[in-house]
C-alpha cells in the first residue's frame, strides 16, 4: 500500500526554522522529521512514498537524491582523478516519489495532483509535521473491516485544534469549529482512504479537510480510528523542542524501529 505525505506548506508558525527549509525537513536529532515518519511506516511494511512538495521542494529532492551517500563512509581521493570509495552504506527499503504540487496548492489539490502515482488502489495519508506510536497495521485492518470510503486517526492532543463529531460505530457525522476546552477528538493524520476520494476533489483549490472529508462525514463513510497513544505536531518551536528532548532522552515514543 502506497503512503502519501503532505509537506508542501509553508510552515508560518515555526518560522524560526521554515524560512530556511520546509517543515517536513526541519530537524529532531540530527534527522528531518520527515525521515522520523517514514521509518515508522517503513517498521511496519509500508516502503512505497509519495511525497507532496510544494513550498521549497528543491530541498525535499536533494534530501533524497543525496540520501545514500550522506548515510555513508566515504573517501573522497583527489590525488587519484577524484575517485571515490563507499566503505560502509545505509540501505533502505523505500521507494520514494517526490512531486511538486505547487507553490499554493491546498491539501485536496496536492492529493489529486499525485492520483497518477496512486493508481485506483486503497492508500495511505499523513501529513509531514507529526509522529505518531500508532500501530499502523491495526488502522489498515481497522479500516479494511468497515464500509468507510476514509478513516482518519483521531487524537486528543487539547483545546487548539478543530473537533470531530464522533458518534456510534466509529464514525464521523461532522467537523466543529476550534474548541477551547480540553479532550476533544481531532484529525492527527495518519489516514487510510479509497480512491473514490479522487472524485471529491475539484482542483488545486479544495481543502481536503473541507468538501471531500466534510462530505463523507455528511454521508456517514467517514470512519474514525480513535487512538490515545502517543502523537505530536511540530506546529512550533516549543513542540519541536519538546521533541529534541524526548529523542535525546532515548525514549522517544514514536521510535518503533532499530537502529
Amino acid at each position: 500500500m502506497k503512503v502519501v505525505l503532505l509537506a508542501g506548506g509553508f510552515g508560518t508558525r515555526i518560522s524560526e526554522e521554515s524560512h530556511l527549509r520546509p517543515k517536513p525537513m526541519i530537524e529532531i536529532g540530527g534527522q528531518p522529521i520527515l525521515w522520523h515518519i517514514l521509518k515508522e511506516y517503513s517498521h511496519y511494511g509500508y516502503n512505497d512514498f509519495i511525497i507532496c512538495c510544494g513550498y521549497k521542494a528543491e530541498i525535499i529532492k536533494n534530501y533524497f537524491a543525496n540520501y545514500y551517500l550522506l548515510h555513508s563512509d566515504v573517501t573522497f581521493d583527489f590525488r587519484n582523478e577524484n575517485s571515490m570509495e563507499i566503505h560502509t552504506n545505509v540501505a533502505e527499503p523505500w521507494r520514494v516519489t517526490v512531486v511538486d504540487t505547487g507553490l499554493n496548492t491546498m491539501t485536496g489539490g496536492r492529493l489529486k495532483r499525485v492520483q497518477k502515482y496512486i493508481g485506483n488502489e486503497t492508500f495511505m495519508l499523513t501529513y509531514g509535521d507529526g509522529v505518531c506510536d500508532i500501530n499502523i497495521n491495526e488502522l489498515e485492518k481497522f479500516h479494511k473491516s468497515s464500509s468507510h470510503e476514509a478513516t482518519i486517526t483521531a487524537v486528543q492532543p487539547g483545546g487548539k485544534f478543530g473537533a470531530l463529531d464522533i458518534r456510534e460505530n466509529n464514525t464521523v457525522h461532522g467537523f466543529a469549529e476550534k474548541r477551547k476546552e480540553d479532550g476533544g477528538w481531532i484529525n492527527g493524520g495518519y489516514m487510510v482512504l479509497e480512491p473514490s476520494i479522487f472524485d471529491k476533489i475539484s482542483g488545486d483549490e479544495t481543502v481536503l479537510e473541507r468538501e471531500p472529508l466534510e462530505g463523507l462525514a455528511k454521508d456517514g463513510k467517514l470512519g474514525a480510528y480513535q487512538y490515545q497513544g502517543f502523537w505530536q505536531c511540530m506546529d512550533t518551536l516549543r513542540d519541536k523542542q519538546m521533541l529534541e528532548e524526548l529523542w535525546a532522552s532515548g525514549k522517544a515514543p514514536w521510535k518503533c524501529w532499530e537502529d
